[in-house]
């Protein structure tokens, strides 16, 4: 039997893809803050604004690739029952060959109505309009769940976390809860990775193996530590 791993995601492994992140510009776009543009609040105030935003991240979701890290999160369904909990809005994964994806925060290629979070449609990489309506009459809005608002999947990864045999953080600073929240449900004797450059402010739970890289180089150190039957909990810096 395959063993069960479950990989959390964040902006750092997109980001080698060439998808900017709010971290690029210490939370700023253009001249707006990230609560302006990704807050039910800043919906409110100005859906236009929020549209617009959502907007251009998928015109230029449609033309970046997934990196060598998606390829080999994909690769290694091959030997390990594999489930990734993204807290990315992208479908790079998806493109890359995962098939278990859990999108925390929502995907960009999909609108829903304003009035119902369950009525959700595929829109792939085009805009949406204002007055632009589901099939209840309601506006259409970006498929993402914004700061203000209930992460609804989390539930379904703290289940898969629970029971994983190894985890694996990468790309994810680890601020944003709840997602950050999830490595407290790792067993004891789970085997545990860290894959960041600079590492994360959070105090880990004991075990993880720290391997200070990129998300592309750091993914295939994980790679090969695995599958060469070894991840002992030491730290890689190399």
């Amino acid at each position: 039997m395959k063993k069960k791993f479950v990989v959390l995601t964040g902006a750092g492994i997109s980001a080698e893809s060439g998808m900017k992140t709010f971290r690029d510009n210490d939370g700023m776009w253009e001249e707006y803050d990230v609560m302006e543009v990704a807050s039910i609040d800043g919906w409110r105030r100005n859906p236009a604004l929020v549209q617009e935003f959502y907007n251009q991240r998928r015109r230029q979701l449609e033309h970046v690739e997934p990196n060598e890290a998606h390829k080999i999160l994909a690769e290694l369904e091959r030997d390990f029952d594999m489930r990734i909990v993204t807290q990315n809005v992208d479908n790079l994964h998806e493109r890359a060959g995962s098939t278990k994806v859990i999108h925390l925060h929502g995907l960009l290629t999909q609108a829903r109505s304003v009035n119902n979070p369950n009525l959700v449609v595929d829109i792939g990489y085009r805009d949406i309009k204002m007055g632009e309506t589901a099939s209840d009459g309601a506006q259409l809005r970006p498929n993402i769940v914004w700061f203000g608002e209930d992460v609804p999947l989390i539930s379904e990864a703290a289940h898969y976390v629970r029971e994983a045999d190894l985890f694996a953080v990468i790309g994810s600073s680890l601020v944003v809860y709840p997602a950050a929240g999830l490595v407290s449900y790792l067993k004891p004797k789970a085997t545990a990775f860290l894959i960041d450059p600079k590492g994360v402010e959070m105090r880990l739970p004991s075990g993880f193996v720290f391997i200070q890289a990129p998300a592309t180089t750091g993914t295939a150190r994980m790679r090969d530590m695995l599958l060469d039957g070894a991840g002992d909990p030491k730290q890689d810096n190399s």
